[in-house]
């Protein structure tokens, strides 16, 4: 009986990790793409940047949010993205990274 319950036990653990584990890399929100929808005038549908400016589609999320946040601050020299920067929460700046990281390169 004991070892009938710990393997219960045990089976229910692992797939506790595996839904939780899944579900942290689950694809990104609506909320995530709507936030993303005004950089595909510059940064090209999903990221995919066709004309010069960088490619967002596959960045890494840490990165993204740092080049974000030194925007916001003025820490990193742009043109107009510190006016957009201005405009998003760090919240927001994280929903953003999630949905450029899970695209294609």
């Amino acid at each position: 009986m004991k070892s009938t319950r710990l393997i219960i036990i045990t089976i229910l653990g692992i797939a506790g990790w595996a839904f939780t584990s899944a579900a942290a890399h689950a694809a990104p929100d609506a909320r995530s793409r709507n936030l993303t929808a005004s950089c595909a005038a510059c940064h090209g549908t999903n990221g995919h940047s066709v004309n010069g400016t960088p490619v967002l589609a596959g960045m890494d999320r840490k990165l993204f949010i740092t080049y974000m946040k030194d925007f916001k601050s003025g820490a990193r020299p742009a043109t107009v993205m510190h006016q957009h920067a201005k405009g998003y929460s760090d919240e927001e700046f994280e929903k953003m990274a999630e949905y450029f990281a899970a695209q294609q390169r």
